[in-house]
């Protein structure tokens, strides 16, 4: 029913990752969610002051937080819509994932406001007193937040969106809150049972994990998480359908928000290639990216011998004396300059990170190694990281 009503705003046959296309279903998403948590605010509101329960109060101030964050996540993605301008020249695609930001801290700042009302509540603690409306509301609630995460999170993985996907980690949080609540008021009601202090404070830390997973799926966007492994294989393998490019390395993403990414490589050709066609063929690959991806490349061109013997069995050499270190190094753009006293072999080394050994040592691993080989082979070499 909700995709009908999508689809008279938004075209189904549209791009849902173009940006004005994203731009509509964050909208309609936050609006949704600001109608569904108004009305979750007033009706548990009342619910929680005929029954003067804590749990059920706190959970209905959670709900009017929720609605104010659904106004933040409408204003980001409206920013986040703009296009380029001479300030921001890759867009305000970032906007939504501060928009997604904001939403956290104010689960996260919920959820210790909440801790707190629920400890004053267990130092003080009276029985709430409910009824077949209270129980209803609270079925309700329950539901509705249910379906809320479900919309949430199909439209979030629709146009890829970590600021909609943290609204719905917050409903079905929010749902399991409301259970505790519904559970909380069943056993006082049955049992006389003092706990509803003690499940507003489970309440409290169900929101503030929330909070954090929400925070730690926007956060990691802006610092600069590395791209999907799916991306990157996806590029590789468009890159790699010219066959004159041999390799490619340096592959580095940077994500200016979705539907906003800059992407550079290193494509090795062989030296003896008409290097005019091999030009041509380049701008054809970066033309070919720009329209798969909806992105800005740039490719750098590396010529690389592929027909000296010598050469290439001299490199496979290295590459199995490099791996023997760590198996997750790697060479590129080998190189052999033979002169009359020594050969010098001119490569970079792809470091991972997290090995015991800073850049300086392993150089020199890879010197002494290559040295034993033949004592007139010198080394030239350059450490590199993997970005992706």
């Amino acid at each position: 029913m909700l995709n009908r009503i999508v689809s008279r705003w938004i075209s189904p046959d549209l791009d849902p990752q173009d940006p004005e296309v994203r731009r509509k279903y964050g909208v309609f998403c936050g609006v949704l969610g600001i109608i569904f948590n108004l009305i979750l605010f007033a009706i548990k509101l009342f619910a929680g002051i005929v029954s003067a329960s804590v749990a059920i109060t706190a959970d209905a101030i959670n709900n009017l937080s929720d609605g104010a964050s659904s106004l933040v996540t409408i204003i980001g993605f409206r920013l986040a819509g703009k296009k380029p301008d001479p300030e921001h020249p890759f867009g305000h695609g970032r906007f939504e994932y501060i928009s997604g930001m904001i939403v956290s801290l104010a689960i996260l700042l919920m959820g210790i406001e909440l801790f707190t009302d629920a400890v004053d509540k267990i130092l003080h603690p009276t029985l709430p007193q409910a009824s077949g409306l209270v129980y209803g509301i609270l079925v309700v609630s329950i539901l509705t937040k249910l379906y809320m995460a479900y919309y949430n999170n199909y439209f979030g993985r629709k146009i890829d969106s970590a600021a909609i996907r943290a609204v719905a980690t917050d409903c079905l949080s929010d749902s399991a809150a409301t259970l505790v609540v519904l559970i909380a008021t069943l056993l006082s009601d049955l049992f006389s049972w003092q706990v509803d202090g003690w499940c507003g404070a489970l309440v409290s830390a169900l929101v503030f994990w929330a909070g954090l997973q929400a925070a730690r799926e926007t956060l990691y966007p802006l610092l600069g998480q590395p791209p999907s492994p799916e991306l990157v294989a996806n590029i590789e393998r468009a890159v790699l359908e010219n066959p004159e490019i041999l390799r490619i390395h340096d592959l580095i993403i940077h994500d200016y928000g979705v539907g906003r990414i800059m992407v550079s490589l290193h494509a090795e050709v062989s030296c003896h290639s008409d290097f005019i066609a091999i030009h041509d063929i380049i701008d054809n690959a970066e033309r070919e990216l720009a329209s798969r991806f909806g992105c800005e490349a740039v490719i750098h061109m590396d010529p690389v011998e592929d027909e000296d013997s010598f050469t290439l069995e001299l490199r496979d050499k290295v590459i199995l004396l490099v791996s023997s270190i760590d198996e997750r190094i790697t060479i590129h753009d080998f190189r052999v300059v033979r002169g009359p006293s020594h050969t010098n072999l001119i490569f970079d080394a792809v470091v991972p990170y997290g090995l015991p050994w800073n850049d300086n040592a392993i150089i020199q691993k890879i010197s002494q190694m290559i040295r034993a080989l033949d004592e007139t082979y010198y080394t030239v070499v350059k450490i590199d990281k993997n970005y992706t």
